[in-house]
């Protein structure tokens, strides 16, 4: 017995090396198989800041990583931050195993070598921007299995050969720019609705004269194009193991294989240890108190992602019940400047906890280690906005007219305290439906309004680092990448016309004629005099037509091109208030938009701006409440 206990127990170690390198295909609950492929593209790469340094293969949570972003079921979706960080060495073939990824941007880089084939079969794949680096060879024919790419980036490279034949096989591409390369050969005939390739000299000649670069197309915007909801899909991942054993072998194996399950489920409880709280957790910062890991742990069931009630650019947020019963939100920050370190965060923390007002989300707490940084905020018990707009409370909207009107009024209060009540004032950077919260009371709450001072210090010498969402950027930002209260100003008025509509800002759907953007939609409706519309159909008549006319003109003004056209959120809000809006939108028609960019003809719509401007991948990444 001794010897067949042996027997098996050398048995369970060698399968338990064997199993440390292939668990991750077993099941999520061992080692991941996603944390194998991004340690083997981290090993490619030659990383002088370190910003992948927190990338760890002993991690079974690569959601929690720097520069990753994952879908709400947890899995890795889109590389963010990684743009214009001095990387060089190879991109690894691992990405392939990425099945989930929906964007990869990595361009400003020195990253050389072929772009791996494996690329081709990320079938959710929908934005790829690998310009700006130094990558060789040919364009991969796979790309063409790329069917639901809308952005395709490979400018700027030294790619040679023809472009493949299979590229024409995507339909509903966006933007494709394959621009100063050495491609050569006959050009397919690809479907996009921008396709830039000049700097060919194989295929334009020296005088570019064979490429023009394809203009964008009108976008339309049918008025029940956005109420479907994008398929989060499943993780569906089917891996054959085969053991040449004996049925008593395979039992053991069997056995073996549980255990692991537990043991990996008991490590997996302990990967947020951290031994850097040497402090007594009472302490306060002014009104803050300053909680321990190991608490905020433990009221988050050790994070337990049946917990998250959202994830967005700057980390997850979970519901947490306290020793004292209390219910509470606390947000992981994933991006936090550990450079900084933690004295910096605990100062700037106190000091946007100052920032108190009935229509800003307040701070009750935070927690701040080596390794972590967590905030700790009210449970909102509303949500946001954006996840009631479609609700219903017995048979009536939940939001109906007069709550979207109060709705507005709360978060211009709001804005106007943190732009010209605070010292310094404060810039959102992110105003849109998902980041206004409401209470028991339906009254509404400004949310993550001093994430951007907290965490983008960091960037401050890249002006290219968009922060915010698709389709509530403004144009000066998408143009130059600097931000001012005017962009706030922006915001705002594109969260109107969320509140009018019930729709999203920027509709990205892959079949034909769904994809427009809301600003130029409402502004066709106007002109044509057909405000009623653009109304949210789950209010059918229950809106006054004055107030109506009022908001949509209030929204207009907000999102003109020109920053300094726009009024300033006091003003905005006395408009809402019924003050000064008829001279205000008089005025408005009586000036010239000039041409504060410096082209010779100025894009008329929004889309065109979205269209045009390179910054606008890295700000995709951004989007979902934070």
């Amino acid at each position: 017995m001794e010897l067949t206990g042996l027997v098996l127990w050398l048995l369970c170690l060698l399968l338990l090396m064997l199993m440390e390198v292939s668990f991750a295909a077993l099941s999520p609950s061992g080692i991941n198989y996603e944390v194998v492929a991004l340690m083997g593209i981290k090993n490619n790469l030659v990383d002088p800041h370190n910003v992948l340094e927190n990338w760890d293969s002993n991690s079974v949570d690569p959601c929690s990583w720097r520069m990753i972003t994952c879908t709400p079921d947890g899995y890795v979706s889109a590389f963010r931050g990684l743009p214009s960080q001095n990387l060089s060495g190879t991109l690894s073939p691992w990405i392939g195993n990425l099945t989930n990824l929906q964007s990869v941007l990595l361009q400003n880089n020195d990253i050389s070598g072929r772009i791996p084939a494996a690329i081709g079969s990320l079938e959710k794949l929908q934005t790829l921007d690998l310009s700006s680096n130094t990558f060789s060879g040919e364009i991969p024919s796979s790309f063409g299995g790329l069917k639901n790419l809308n952005y395709l980036r490979l400018n700027n490279n030294s790619l040679t050969g023809a472009c493949p034949q299979s590229l024409s096989n995507i339909g509903g591409l966006t933007l494709v720019d394959l621009s100063y390369n050495n491609l050569s050969g006959s050009f397919p005939r690809i479907s996009a609705r921008t396709l830039k390739i000049v700097g060919n000299p194989l295929i334009c000649g020296p005088k570019e004269s064979n490429c023009s670069t394809v203009l964008p197309e009108p976008l339309s915007f049918p008025p029940d194009a956005l109420r479907g909801q994008p398929d989060s899909g499943k993780k569906g991942h089917h891996v054959a193991v085969a053991f040449g054993a004996s049925f008593g072998a395979a039992f053991v194996v069997v056995i073996v294989v549980a255990f692991l399950v537990w043991w990996r489920y008991r490590h997996n409880q302990q990967i947020f240890f951290d031994v850097n709280e040497q402090y007594d957790p009472e302490v306060r910062l002014g009104h803050l108190k300053r909680f321990s890991f190991k608490e905020l742990r433990a009221a988050t069931n050790h994070f337990n992602s049946k917990n998250i009630l959202g994830r967005g650019g700057f980390g997850i947020v979970y519901k947490a019940s306290l020793n004292d019963g209390s219910i509470v939100a606390v947000k992981r920050l994933k991006d936090y400047n550990a450079a900084g370190g933690e004295i910096q965060f605990q100062t700037e923390v106190e000091t946007i906890s100052l920032a108190v007002h009935r229509n800003l989300l307040r701070l009750c707490g935070f927690c701040s280690t080596q390794n972590e940084r967590l905030l700790v905020y009210p449970y909102m018990s509303n949500g946001s906005v954006a996840s009631r707009l479609k609700d219903y409370i017995h048979g009536q909207p939940a939001l109906d007219w007069t709550r979207r009107k109060r709705i507005a009024l709360g978060t211009a209060r709001g804005l106007v305290y943190l732009h010209e009540q605070c010292d310094p004032k404060i810039i959102h950077r992110d105003v849109k439906a998902a980041n206004i919260l409401l209470d028991e009371d339906f009254e509404a709450v400004v949310g993550d309004f001093g994430l951007a001072k907290l965490l983008d210090h960091r960037d401050s010498h890249v002006t290219t680092a968009v922060r915010g969402t698709v389709g509530h950027i403004a144009p000066e930002y998408l143009s130059t990448g600097q931000s001012s209260e005017k962009t706030d100003v922006f915001g705002f008025g594109i969260l109107l016309l969320e509140l009018i509509t019930g729709h999203k800002a920027v509709d990205f759907g892959r079949a034909a004629n769904q994809k427009g953007v809301m600003l130029d939609w409402v502004k066709k409706l106007h002109h044509d005099g057909r405000l009623s519309q653009m109304v949210d159909k789950d209010i059918k008549d229950n809106f006054v037509m004055v107030e109506l006319e009022e908001m949509v003109q209030v929204a207009l003004l907000c999102t003109q091109f020109n920053p300094s056209y726009r009024p300033k959120m006091s003003e905005v809000l006395k408009m809402l208030e019924g003050d000064g809006l008829a001279e205000r939108w008089e005025a408005s028609h009586k000036v010239e938009t000039p041409r504060f960019r410096s082209c010779e003809n100025p894009p008329q719509r929004y889309s065109d701006y979205i269209e045009e401007s390179s910054l606008i991948v890295e700000a995709m990444e951004l989007s979902g409440p934070r």
